[in-house]
Order: structure tokens, then sequence, then C-alpha cells
């Protein structure tokens, strides 16, 4: 175990290397066609079987150990976003309008140059690893649905994913059992009135002020309609009549995404959604469309496993601290394949001391410190090597 560590110590510019070189040429989601060609070249020369447009885009690689074992899975995701990068770096993106401002890219790197550590070493491993490359984790439906059916998970006992968060401190890596991300649903609404001359209100109906009262209306759907012990979202991103400024609207659209860690929660607000909307519309002469599309199921990491990561990370000598963090509103679509296997998803700190400002992820400025790869890339590391060589307590100790 040592040795892995220290391999992964030496290969860390490797890591930087590839993360730069992939966030020059970040790709959108459902578009992945450069990136996952080049994780499948990676691994090929590595020697290890790849199967690649795994579920549409993804790329699934097997390294086999030297002797029996189980099957441990790590998963990383590739995908962009729509976002033109305003960073003065050198490694800046050059795809006009898209950008990986999530950390993809360097989650991407430290699954692959683990990788090879573990290929230099598959003659004193027990089992298997299946590295699993997702394409399309930022838009629902995303890639892991789809990589499940078509079998990347055929074999797993168990799997471990991270996510570099630039929000909490390099050296720090945050666990929780349980729910540890939530539901990300999406709803839109047409609402249409009566369009008319703006100094005639008395002919028309407002679109505009029955979309406002009911956008008004929606802040009580948690605060009135969710029990107080439980937690829920409802936000509305997308508020748009397109209209002369004397004309009276005659249609508004909104749009917005609703997140819940619980799935009775989930369906009651979707329920509550749509009859509020009516509720308005009906009391002001209006009418409406509604579609409510669900997104991704909450991330709900196993007690077991999040322990055992929990204490593997603690032994991990970059590691300073392991933290149980409270649950993020943020989405992921990792928790469809805890739906499947057993595993945990944990949060590797990213943010650089150094920095007077760190900017969120899905920033046009977002960054993240490189070290945190190195500690991604060992704790996913200690914590497959060591499940799979459990039984050899001389392999065990780190």
């Amino acid at each position: 175990m040592k040795q892995l560590l220290t391999k992964l110590q030496e290969h860390f510019e490797e890591m930087v290397i590839i993360r730069r070189y992939l966030h020059e040429y970040p790709e959108l989601s459902h578009e992945e066609v450069h990136t996952p060609s080049y994780i499948a070249t990676f691994y090929r020369e590595l020697g290890l079987e790849v199967r690649e447009q795994v579920g549409e885009r993804g790329v699934v690689a097997t390294l086999r150990g030297g002797r029996p074992g189980k099957t441990v899975a790590l998963r990383a995701d590739f995908d962009g976003l729509a976002i033109q990068e305003l960073n003065n770096v050198p490694y800046k993106s050059k795809n006009d309008g898209v950008m990986h401002a999530c950390g993809h890219d360097g989650h991407t790197a430290a699954l692959l140059v683990l990788a090879k550590v573990l290929a230099d070493m598959r003659d004193r491993m027990a089992g298997t690893i299946v590295f699993i490359h997702q394409h399309a984790e930022e838009i629902a439906p995303g890639g892991a649905k789809a990589m499940i059916e078509d079998g990347c998970l055929d074999g797993v006992d168990v799997i471990f994913g991270t996510h570099l968060w630039a929000p909490t401190p390099l050296g720090q890596v945050l666990v929780r059992d349980g729910a540890i991300m939530a539901a990300a649903d999406r709803f839109e609404i047409v609402i249409q009135g009566k369009g008319g001359h703006g100094a005639e209100p008395q002919h028309s109906v407002d679109a505009i002020v029955v979309g406002a009262h009911f956008v008004t209306q929606l802040q009580t759907l948690v605060s009135r309609r969710v029990a107080p012990l439980e937690s829920a979202v409802v936000t509305v991103g997308k508020f748009e009549a397109i209209n002369p400024f004397n004309v009276i609207a005659d249609t508004v659209k909104i749009q917005g995404t609703v997140r819940a860690f619980d799935e009775t929660v989930r369906q009651k607000i979707k329920e509550e959604l749509e009859l509020l909307v009516k509720a308005t519309c009906l009391g002001m002469h209006a009418s409406y469309d509604f579609a409510y599309f669900d997104g991704y199921p909450p991330v709900i990491n196993h007690v077991a496993e999040t322990n055992y990561l929990k204490e593997i990370a603690k032994q991990v000598p970059t590691v300073e601290e392991v933290k149980v963090c409270p649950p993020f509103m943020i989405g992921e679509d990792f928790g469809y394949y805890m739906q499947h296997v057993p595993g945990t998803f944990f949060f590797t700190g990213a943010k650089n001391p150094a920095w007077e400002t760190v900017y969120p992820h899905h920033h046009a400025k977002f960054d993240f410190d490189e070290r945190a790869m190195l500690i991604a890339a060992q704790v996913l590391g200690a914590a497959a090597w060591s499940y799979l060589t459990s039984e050899n307590k001389e392999d065990v100790v780190l």
C-alpha cells in the first residue's frame, strides 16, 4: 500500500499534464468524442481490457489482478459545461463557449494515473478493478443510467467515487452516510393569458401578473407544505416574457428546479406545484401547460462502505482531516450506481489556501488546487486496494 501511495506521488506531474490537456479541450454532455477516445487509448496502452461507447459515450476499462478476488468499481465523469472561460491561465479552454467548470477534468486525470500505477502492481493485486469513465453527468438523464443498463456494473461488488470540491480546504475529505446529495428535478410551465394594449388592461389577461403571483405563492410551498424537519428547495431560474414595453404579455414561460432527499417529499412537491399553478391560473382567468421532468435520484451512501472509506482516508498521509459533512442540495447521477451495488461518494477538498477568491463550481472563473487530484487518487486507490487485499494483513497496512 505504501508503494501505491508513493508511486501516485511520483506521478503527480503526469496528472497535472493530463488534467490541463483535458481542460483545454472540453466537450459538452452527449457530445463527447475526443475525450472518450483519449481515455480509451490511454487504457489500451496500459494493456487493459477496454469497452467504448458504453451507454452511448462512456468508457469502461478493466484491470484484473494476479489473484482471484472481488471486484471494485471506481468512477470519474468527463463532460464540460456551456460556459465561456474567463480564467487567464496557460491551459485555458480552446473550445469556444465550453469549459471544464466543475472539476471533471481533474476527476479523469486522477483516475487515469491511478489506473496506470495499479496496472504496474497488478501481479500483487487480488481481484479486479473496473474504471468507469462516464459521459454526460451535467445534463439529465445523464450517462450513469445508460452505462449501467449497458453492463458497466456487471460483477461489481462495491463502487467508490469522489468530487473535487473547491469550497472545501485542500487536505479535507468530506464523508456522510445516507443522503449526501439531493434529487435534482426540473419543471417547465407556460402560462397563457390574453395579450393586449398596455393602456387597456381591462381587455386582457396579463400573463406576467399571473406568473408573478404564481412565483410569489411558490415561496410558501416548502415553508407550508413540507414538514419543518424535512429538506427541500424549489427555485425558479427562468421567467421569460418577451414583449414590447407597451404590450400586455400574452404568454409567460417559467422554468425551475426541485431538490429533495426524501422520495415522498419529492413527489409531494411535484403534485403541489401543478396544483398551485392550476389554482393561480383558474383564479386569474388564464390557462397553463405544466411539465415535470424527473432528474437524478438522491445520492444515498451505504453505511458500511462510508465508514470503511472514512477509516481508509484517515490513514492517507496527504489527508489532513476527515469530516462528516451536512447533505448538499446539489445533484449528481452517481446515485444510480448505488441503487445497484453498495458504495459511497465523498468530496475531496480542493481550495487553494493562497487564493483570496475561490469561485464556485459552474462559474466562468472556476479552478481548483491541482494537488487535490493526488489526494483523490490516493484515497480511491487505498480504498480499492485495501478492499481487494483485506485477507492479506501485510497489504492492508498503510
